[in-house]
């Protein structure tokens, strides 16, 4: 069984599907012990899992965390192998028993069963007697035992909701000092919102700027919000971070205090009434910032003093890092941004590296430096906070010392590299989660192709079995899903392979560490 594929945060599917078998087997017999161990063994898994969603987020910044969490992740690897040979065996008896015992017969068509099966996994269960099982699940229980205890030191909670990292909200606000390769992205954004309606339109246009966690979205929306062209040409505009969750309510109350407005009612429908009022015959830009998870029900309700306020011109720019927003929000437009020119890339990576350095360091650092640059592979929040980092060293043997360390695994805190990307793996559905983790076999820049990606998550058991769907149309949804959120990209070439980032792939092997 593969352990590079579960990262959920409930009991794998395949282990569910285990118990839920049990039941029905006759391997136990009548014997009660052995039958209520196992029930034990689950009831204490269903204790520990609950708090795997808060270790998720917290393994990020917490190395305790994290080796907690690969614990548990562990023991549900051997408690899926222990059932995965029960359930074996329960099928090899019950081969016997429609030949009235062991049988050359039985054994024949066991073998082939071993051999077609052999073929899928890399091995196939062997047989494991009563006295083995009660063996194997006494040491689980009392690994599990113990994870318990450390969950309580650690401060893990249950039921968080599926709560992200806790981030800084954003506002409208932008250093234009630090903003390199923005302008051809920036003027076209501009020139799109500014552009009139068809006849036909209803007056309100949406425009989407998607791209991965630290690629510059938010730096672009805040460019876009402070042109002077927009300035002049729109009487209202509002900038809303709207962030984990898409609150109709919270989000019409900013949207009215943007405009100068109380919101002093929890009543969304004079809320609603009152911004209508205000945008009529009225030309009004609204930012959407950070938008992750929402439905189309409540677009549509928050869309409504837009569409019927009579306004002139309504424009909605949204940044995401899911293409699947975009089309849920109706966007006419998305402006998809990718990594910084190796030009801006420098810009950037000067600006923020250079400010302490001893002049007389300054050729031999430059040099280190252009290597360091690298490893960032034009990702603008990884370059800041390494030139961040690299701005408090002021001489060679320090900057030769982050460049020996392989920026990715320094301390997290230090570079804020995983973080950002961290945010797109805590907000993904666990079904996601595990055939994402699954890529940590790829090396980096390892071209891998949809169809082959999808049969080797098939193979390891990591696909649902859906009514009226095949795996590999599920496996292909997985696949366009981390697409969509930037996890894979396209290579620069015609072959219609695709790649993950450096720096997502170092977030895969995060995760999956040490069952890589």
């Amino acid at each position: 069984m593969a352990a590079i594929g579960i990262t959920s945060m409930v009991i794998s599917p395949l282990l569910q599907v285990c118990f839920d078998k049990l039941a029905s087997s006759d391997f136990f017999g009548d014997r009660e012990l052995n039958e209520g161990l196992l029930k034990d063994l689950k009831r204490k898994l269903d204790s520990v899992i609950p708090a795997v969603e808060d270790a998720e987020g917290k393994q990020f910044i917490n190395p305790a965390v994290k080796k907690w969490l690969d614990s548990v992740k562990g023991v549900v690897y051997d408690a899926e192998d222990l059932l995965d040979k029960i359930a074996t065996q329960d099928l090899r008896q019950k081969l016997e028993a429609e030949f009235g015992g062991p049988s050359e017969e039985s054994e024949a068509i066991w073998n082939v069963v071993a051999t077609f099966a052999s073929q899928v996994w890399t091995t196939v269960s062997t047989s494991i007697s009563v006295k083995e099982v009660e063996r194997n699940v006494g040491k689980l229980l009392e690994r599990l035992e113990s994870l318990l205890k450390e969950k309580e030191n650690l401060g893990l909670r249950v039921d968080v909701g599926g709560q992200p990292l806790e981030r800084l909200p954003t506002t409208s606000l932008v250093d234009e000092s630090s903003i390199f390769g923005m302008d051809d992205h920036k003027d076209a954004i501009v020139n799109s919102v500014l552009r009139p309606d068809d006849a036909s339109g209803d007056g309100m246009r949406v425009i989407a700027i998607v791209g991965m966690g630290g690629i510059g979205k938010t730096t672009l929306a805040q460019l876009v919000y402070n042109d002077y062209r927009l300035n002049e040409h729109f009487q209202h505009k509002a900038w809303v971070c709207v962030s984990d969750e898409f609150n109709v309510l919270r989000l019409t109350k900013t949207i009215l205090e943007e405009v100068d407005l109380p919101a002093d009612s929890d009543n969304l429908n004079q809320l609603q009434i009152k911004l209508k009022k205000k945008l009529t015959k009225q030309k009004f830009l609204l930012v959407l910032d950070d938008v992750w998870n929402i439905e189309h029900a409540q677009w549509e309700l928050l869309s409504i003093p837009f569409k019927s306020s009579g306004a002139q011109e309504i424009r909605v720019l949204i940044t995401t890092r899911d293409e699947e927003v975009a089309s849920i929000m109706f966007a006419s437009e998305t402006r998809r941004i990718n990594e910084l020119p190796k030009k801006d890339c420098w810009l950037l990576f000067e600006k923020y590296a250079f400010q302490n350095l001893d002049p007389d360091a300054r050729q031999e650092c430059e040099k280190l430096g252009r290597q360091i640059l690298k490893k960032c592979k034009g990702l603008p929040l990884a370059i800041k906070a390494i030139g961040s980092l690299l701005g408090s060293k002021s001489n060679v043997k320090a900057w030769g010392d982050v460049l020996k360390s392989e920026l990715w695994h320094l301390p997290i805190e230090k570079t804020g590299i995983l973080p950002a990307l961290s945010l797109s793996y805590k907000h993904l559905p666990p079904p996601l989660r595990r055939c994402f983790a699954y890529c940590s076999i790829f090396p980096k820049d390892h071209a891998f192709y949809k169809d082959q990606l999808v049969l080797l998550w098939m193979a390891e058991g990591l696909l649902p079995q859906l009514q009226n769907r095949t795996m590999e149309e599920v496996g292909d949804d997985y696949f366009f899903a981390l697409v969509s959120r930037s996890l894979f990209q396209q290579s620069n070439n015609d072959h219609g392979d695709y790649i993950m980032h450096d720096l997502v792939s170092d977030l895969a092997k995060f995760i999956s560490e040490p069952f890589i």
